[in-house]
């Protein structure tokens, strides 16, 4: 029987040869959702980062013919996820330093009926600027606690409506499109990047740089600190150990009652209180000065 290999059309072949040259070129391939992302979006992507993000949208089974013919390391589990609509983003830039640029260019918009929620979504406490009506059952279904003053309705304290992987409700949609609250967070998200035959989903890349730049003041004070407390010198903790022997120092001659330019004060201070405290205790015994 013979087998008659597939033939594409030229404009197909072109997209699997581009696809193909630039993962060869490229370090990273990562697979990225595009879900209620804006062609804007991926244009202005394109424009800021020419030179270092090469965004290709690509049906799958054309990006999954080109990959397979590279031959890479653990190409299989990548080719996997090769599933729904994506873009795929060329680039030799690490994955998280990618998954950071395209979190600064997500948008926030109205939720709609059927939208997952992509974190905790709140109403805050205050007041709405809406007048009572029929909309207080909305408030009343989402479970959030009203009052009326003034003539409009107030949210008693910030009340959580949907935790992030909820699915948004069409009368939940309305109340917060009524709030003028955008709670969906669209934008181009990596599902999965490839790099030197490792895989990283989102959660691996995905960094808070703040809680981590707290992190490392957090470590180096702690390793200052047990430098200090070890007397290890380097150019931070010299200047701390340092000080740190100096009152030591000082506090042991002002204990003994050495006299210096330094302890002087301290140590007729001391004389002083340690007399006063003599004299308290002669009077309570019946001696008199």
């Amino acid at each position: 029987m013979q087998v008659t290999e597939r033939v594409y059309k030229p404009k197909k072949v072109q997209a699997i040869e581009r696809v193909a040259a630039l993962a060869k070129k490229r370090k990273v391939i990562a697979v990225a959702g595009i879900g209620k992302v804006r062609a804007a979006q991926i244009m202005g992507l394109k424009k800021s980062f020419r030179n270092q993000l090469d965004i290709i949208v690509a049906k799958n089974t054309l990006t999954n013919i080109a990959l397979s013919k590279m031959n890479l390391p653990n190409a299989d589990a990548l080719l996997k996820e090769l599933k729904g609509q994506n873009v795929l983003i060329l680039t030799d830039m690490n994955p998280f330093k990618l998954y950071l640029i395209l979190q600064k260019g997500r948008v926030s918009l109205p939720a709609r009926a059927g939208d997952i929620a992509t974190e905790e979504i709140v109403i805050p406490a205050g007041n709405t600027g809406i007048p009572p009506g029929p909309v207080l059952s909305e408030f009343k279904g989402a479970k959030v606690a009203t009052k009326i003053e003034s003539g409009s309705i107030f949210v008693n304290k910030d009340t959580v409506v949907a935790k992030a992987g909820d699915v948004i409700s069409a009368p939940l949609a309305g109340l917060l499109s009524r709030l003028g609250l955008k709670p969906i967070k669209a934008g181009i998200s990596v599902n999965i990047a490839y790099m030197d035959g490792l895989l990283f989903r989102e959660k691996d890349i995905a960094i808070d740089p703040e809680s981590y730049l707290n992190e490392l003041k957090n470590s180096f004070a702690a390793a200052l600190g047990i430098a200090v407390q070890q007397v290890y010198l380097t150019k931070e903790s010299t200047p701390l150990i340092i000080a740190k022997g100096f009152r030591n120092a000082k506090a042991l001659a002002v204990s003994a009652g050495y006299i210096s330019k330094d302890t002087a004060t301290a140590v007729i201070a001391d004389s002083e209180a340690k007399a006063k405290a003599i004299l308290n205790l002669a009077k309570k015994k019946g001696y008199q000065s």
